[in-house]
Parts: structure tokens; sequence; C-alpha cells
């Protein structure tokens, strides 16, 4: 029998479409975790020229088969335009009307009616204590509990015993083996596709028009708590759809993964997974703010962007992401809501690698020149604090530009050229960088070993064992933290997991960059609703191969050569400015996997203790949740006014 927290998760993954997380960020909610030993990178296999098919074998994760793709994708797109244009908008009306306990009653009313399809499933499943169950149930909630509003049987202890069609379809045998987007309903397979087409038929009020419009209102009041998040996630993803599948191939199997870990522990990593410990605290932050846009001289696109005004006169803050996040990715709200609750305004854009500003704001084909990259930024906050000033005037205090991990980068190179800059762009007030990387042009070495990790288990072993480290990274993400420490990974399975999330970044961005201006590398047709293809080869593309087959020879083409790229990617070519600098405030973690130990030694050589503050360790963003943190982020922008 399937386990509560897996039933769960396939409730929300099939009825609850917009719910969903990008498979690696489901993977990184295994939190910081306590180990002993570290193995280092030395021991990491290296491999240049990752798109070597034989020495790659066995690294991309298996995902269910998806022969359907094109019509998936459409019904996908037309499920998201269902959640953009009516359930969320008049899902916040509703809430408003409707309070959680009147909308907790409805819920318990619906599942009460619900139960002859849960009594039939548990019969035909041999579980007769759960037939018992339900059937007690039913009757206290349908007498005491008033129809099933009340739920008086959680109360008085009667355990619930979920069963559904597709639970049943599996314990006779059948094996999903085909991805099928459904009209409504969201990610499912063949089998858990009929079973739903069985569940409905057995809701009683179906056959009683009218009553069977009672089905689709209570759906609507499950649905109406889930749309913040839901219009969050499609907004912020760059490729839902893929994550959908990816989650939906792991959630959804019945056998539990193999829990063995016998190997070393790798701490940097195991901390870095530490990152989805930080998201909001109040889960209606995002929908306090406003979100806009503002049109873009370099590019004449409108560019989008999120933010909170004080009601009064402050200091504004703006906040820029690391290598592929979003405006509204949950670690970046987490810091907006913290420095907003200090009594700052706030504004989240979007990271120069996400196809957001790709497509609106970059006046370059590919990502990853800083000079190009940073000035483009710059245009970008500037037209936004034009436009808040206009219609803020007397509210728009001290300006303060926060930026995380390459936004970290970012944030340095500007405070560095603000006295180059053109006239009429913004200068800040205070620039803070946070676990920046200081040499891109070496980050792609541990970046691409750490995905090459499985190269040391055995090659009849190595497709298993990758699998099974993303099973049992979704298995524990729907468990309580307290159940997941230590966690169960050696040192290759959370280094593979860390590489796996920035490899699919690298896929989304080659991705989207070879759809606007195709470079003719790629083999594979660049087709929006057929993408199968085209991943496969792009995820064999490492961050050395994007150097070296896509950003030198554009960047190349247009005057600029390999040297003055690699120049360009270490901030140690800026030392003396951002020496004198003294607006500049830095925190960083010692172990973090970007940093080199010369790299640690540079910025206490450049930056003054005041204006530098070195964590012992939370590896790679893995420790931005953390109350020390918190209060290290507040004292950099003490000050301003």
């Amino acid at each position: 029998m399937k386990s509560s927290h897996t039933r769960r998760l396939k409730l929300l993954t099939r009825r609850i479409f917009i719910s969903l997380e990008k498979p690696i960020v489901v993977l990184l909610s295994i939190v910081t975790l306590s180990c002993s030993t570290v193995a280092p990178t030395s021991q990491i296999p290296k491999v240049s020229g990752a798109k070597n098919a034989q020495v790659q074998q066995g690294l991309h994760p298996d995902y269910i088969a998806d022969p359907f793709e094109p019509w998936n994708r459409m019904v996908w797109a037309a499920n998201q335009g269902l959640l953009v244009g009516f359930l969320h908008p008049t899902a916040r009306a509703y809430r408003a009307i409707c309070p959680p306990p009147i909308r907790g009653s409805i819920r318990n009313f619906a599942r009460n009616l619900a139960y002859p399809g849960r009594l039939l499933n548990n019969i035909f499943q041999g579980r007769w204590r759960g037939a018992e169950d339900e059937s007690l149930r039913f009757l206290c909630n349908t007498t005491a509990g008033v129809a099933g509003f009340l739920d008086v049987s959680t109360r008085w202890n009667i355990p619930k015993s979920d069963a559904d069609f597709g639970q049943t379809f599996s314990r006779w045998g059948w094996k999903p083996h085909t991805f099928v987007m459904l009209p409504l309903l969201g990610p499912s397979d063949d089998m858990n596709a009929v079973g739903t087409l069985c569940d409905k038929a057995t809701e009683p009020l179906n056959y009683f028009p009218p009553y069977g419009l009672v089905t689709p209102g209570t759906t609507y009041n499950n649905l109406s708590d889930q749309t913040e998040e839901g219009l969050r996630f499609i907004s912020s993803e760059t490729d839902s759809y893929a994550g959908a599948k990816a989650l939906w191939t792991y959630a959804s199997k019945d056998q539990a993964p193999d829990w063995t870990s016998n190997g070393a522990k790798d701490i940097p990593t195991l901390q870095s997974l530490g990152v989805i410990a930080a998201r909001p605290k109040d889960p209606e932050f995002l929908a306090y703010g406003s979100n806009t846009g503002v049109r873009l001289p370099s590019t004449g696109r409108i560019m989008k962007f999120n933010y909170w005004m004080q009601p009064k006169h402050a200091p504004i803050v703006f906040i820029v992401p690391g290598l592929g996040s979003h405006r509204q990715s949950s670690h970046i709200l987490s810091l907006a809501e913290s420095i907003y609750q200090n009594g700052f305004s706030v504004v989240t854009t979007t990271g120069i690698f996400h196809p957001e500003f790709m497509e609106n704001a970059s006046t370059a084909a590919l990502p990853g020149y800083p000079p190009t990259d940073c000035h483009d930024l710059l245009v970008e906050l500037t037209e936004i604090e034009k436009l808040l000033g206009k219609k803020f005037p007397s509210r728009m205090g001290a300006k303060a530009l926060v930026g995380a991990s390459m936004g970290g980068f970012e944030a340095l190179y500007l405070a560095a050229q603000e006295k180059n800059q053109l006239a009429g762009l913004l200068r800040f007030d205070r620039y803070v960088a946070i676990d920046t990387p200081v040499d891109l042009h070496e980050i792609d070495v541990p970046i691409d070993c750490y995905y090459n990790a499985p190269l040391k288990w055995p090659l009849d072993e190595r497709q298993m064992r990758v699998n099974n480290t993303i099973h049992k990274a979704v298995k524990l993400s729907m468990m309580p933290p307290s159940s997941i420490t230590p966690p169960p990974f050696d040192a290759a399975e959370s280094q593979y997991l860390v590489g796996l999330s920035f490899r699919i970044t690298l896929r989304d961005t080659i991705y989207f960059s070879q759809s606007r201006h195709h470079m003719g590398i790629l083999q594979a047709p660049l087709l929006p609703f057929q993408r199968e293809e085209s991943y496969r080869e792009i995820m064999d593309c490492s961050f050395g191969d994007y150097f070296s087959d896509f950003l030198e020879p554009y960047y190349q083409s247009i005057g600029i050569q390999s040297a003055q790229l690699i120049r360009q990617f270490n901030l140690r070519t800026h030392q003396e400015a951002l020496r004198n600098q003294k607006k500049i405030r830095v925190i960083v973690n010692r172990n973090d996997f970007l940093l080199e130990k010369q790299d640690v030694f540079w910025l206490e050589k450049t930056f003054p203790p005041s204006h530098l503050k070195i964590f012992p360790d939370g590896g790679h963003m893995g420790n931005i949740a953390s109350d020390d943190f918190q209060k290290e982020l507040k004292e950099s922008l003490s000050g301003l006014n």
C-alpha cells in the first residue's frame, strides 16, 4: 500500500497542476544537515568535452515516456491559461469572501461525498480494515458532522484509508508507461488517467443534475488555496511542463527507493541543498506586492518586475538573483520579505540567464559577458527607479543593490564600474554581494564535475543509482524535515543533485538562446511543443562547452576575443576599484564550492573586515534562511535612509 505522503503528492500533481515545482526544486527540499566527511573535489571524475556520449552514459535521469508531447504541452498551456485568466483572479476574491474555516468545512464535505469510491477501492484491494474505517468515518461525519462539513471522525481518532482506482490498478499489476496531461486536472499517466475517470464515475451526485455542479464547486474550493503558489511557479519556471513530467515520474512510484548510503558525505553540497528552506514566512507575501513592467530603451520591450513599497519614505533595495533564478523564485521572495520587514522598500528582478531577461532586457544573443550583461541590467534598474520615482516621489530613499550568487558578482562588477558608467544611469548608495563567485571562468569546473560525479559508479549500475538518487530526494521532500536527519546521500549523490540543478538551468539557457539566435551548433530541431530530442542533446553540453562552443564563437564574431572574455570573468581584474569602493558589503561562506581557497583569501585582502562577513559553512546559498544570515543581511544595509 502506498504511504499517505506519496498519495498526498500524487493528488497534488493530478488535481492541482499549478502547484508543481521544477524537478530540481523538489530535489533541493533536502534541507541543511550535518555530516562528518568531505569528499574533496579532486576525487570527482573530471570530464572535459561533456558531449562524449559514451562518457555521459547513464547521467541523465529516466523520465516516463512522452510520445504525445506536442498534445500534452498544448493541454498544459491551456491549463496555465485557465489559471492565469480565471482561477487566480477569482480565487483571490473567493478567499476574501470565504474565510479559511468555511473553506475547510467545504473540503470536509467534498471528501465525505467521495466515500463510495474509497469504499470500493479498499474492497478491491482487500483492505477490509480500511473499508471498515472509511464506512465508520462516513457514518460519523454524515450524522454528527452535519453532512460531512465537520470532520468529527478525526477528532475521535478514526483513521483515514484513502484509496482510488489508480492505486487499485497499480496493486493489480498495471504499470504506467505513458505520460498524459489531462485538461483541468494536470499531470497523469495512462494508468492514473483511466483511474481518474473511474473515480469520477463513483461520485454519486454526478448522476443527479443539477447536483452534479457540487463537484466542480468543491474542486474550485480546494484549488483556491493553491493559486498564488501555482501562478508563482508557472511565472518563474522556464519550462514548468518538463518539471511536472519529471516530478510525476518519481512521485508516482509505488515502491520505496533504496535508502542505503554508506559512502562519505560532502558537507558543501549537502548544505547547499538547504536553499529550499528559504521561502517567505507569509505565503501571501507575493500577493501583497505589485507586479508590473517597464519599457526598456535598449530593447524596446517591456521587462516585468515585482515591488513592495513602504507606506512612508524609506530606502529602496533592488534584488538581483543568481544564474537562472526568477524575480518570484522562493529564495528571492524570502530575501525580499526579510528586507521589507526591516523597513525597506524592495524590488525583485530576474537573473540574466533566465529567458525573461534574455527576451526582454538583453541586447546580446547569449548571456555570459559581464560588461554587456551588467549594462543591460543597469538599464533595466534605471528605468524601474524612474518609474517608481514618478509614482512614489515622496517615498524613495537611498538606493541599494543586493545580488545573490551570480547577482552578487554583477553587484560587485557594477560597483567597480560606477565611476565609468554612462550619465543618466542609476547609482547606488550600497552594494551587497551574497555568495558571489570571484572567477566565472573557473566555476564551471566544480559544477561540471558534480554533474559527472556518478561516473565513479560502475556502468552497469549507474542509471539505476542516478534514478534512485532522484527517487530518494523526491520521497524525502514529502516528509517532515525532522525525518531526514542525517540525509541518506553520499558525496556522489549530493554532488549530482547540485550538478543536475545547474545543468537544467544551462539546458534552458541554451534552448532559449538558440531558439532566438540559432548558431547552427545544435543538430536537433528546436520545436516549442516537442522538446525531448533537443533537450537530450543540450543536456550533454557542459558549462565548459557553453563557453567554448557558444559564448566564445559568438563574441568573437562581434570582435571580442577569448582573452578579453576571460579577463572580464574575473573580479581580480577590478581589484583596485573594488578596494576603493566604500559602499560594498560582501557575505560569503568559506566552504562555498564556487570559491577556491585563493578566492576567499583575495576577498579578505580586498575588503576590510567591517565590509566582509565570512560564515564558516553553509555551502552555496544554503544558509540564507538562517537567523545568523538574516542578522548579517540587515547589518549590511544599515546606515541607509
